[in-house]
């Protein structure tokens, strides 16, 4: 498996740590890169989109032609985690902004959700099947309203803060910030799955 994690700018090297360390001990072979050009999009089976600034990595996405080709392998299926800033990438639609990046996910979006008095803080919450994992929040959005598609994985204070549609699953919060793997190991379940479709139907 390969594992490309866009790396113009925010928490990516935290990303490869959690996946160098399930693969350390994993009887597959999953190959981590650090995605910065278009031609580093080629072969990938899984992208992850990580926490950061979201107007900057928007930005930077279409000034280094990633934009296009980016959202049309999403859009074809490839699995896609998207953490804080990458589920803003991801939204459909933000909360009194007009301003869209891919759009790939039928999810509003209220960015800097969580004001300054809660502007970082951790809680543990069920996470779909997974059982009490740390919620690492930082200035994080929240998810307002979803579509009838689309599952709700977990919810902080009655706001939805993760989500999964079809193969993309966002995230409010930054399991890259803990030593919980369970998540990364989740979306590399869903690739290995991706594959083994993409194998029967080739």
């Amino acid at each position: 498996m390969k594992i490309g994690i866009l790396a113009v700018q925010g928490a990516f090297i935290e990303h490869e740590a959690q996946i160098t360390s399930i693969a350390a001990r994993s009887v597959d072979q999953i190959e981590c890169i650090q995605i910065r050009q278009r031609k580093d999009l080629e072969d990938l089976d899984g992208i992850i989109l990580p926490g950061g600034e979201s107007t900057v990595q928007g930005k930077l996405l279409r000034d280094l032609d990633l934009f296009d080709d980016l959202q049309k392998l999403i859009l074809q299926g490839l699995p896609t985690l998207a953490t804080c800033a990458g589920l803003i990438l991801l939204a459909r639609t933000l909360e009194n902004d007009p301003v869209k990046h891919l759009a790939t996910l039928p999810v509003t979006v209220q960015r800097n959700a969580y004001g300054r008095q809660l502007g970082s803080f951790t809680v543990s919450s069920d996470v779909g099947d997974i059982n009490d994992f740390p919620l690492v929040f930082i200035r994080a959005p929240y998810i307002t309203s979803a579509g009838p598609e689309t599952k709700i994985l977990t919810t902080v204070d009655h706001h939805i803060v993760g989500v999964e549609y079809k193969n993309q699953i966002g995230l409010a919060f930054h399991p890259e910030m803990t030593r919980d793997t369970r998540i990364h190991e989740y979306f590399l379940r869903k690739v290995k799955s991706w594959c083994s479709c993409l194998q029967c139907t080739g």
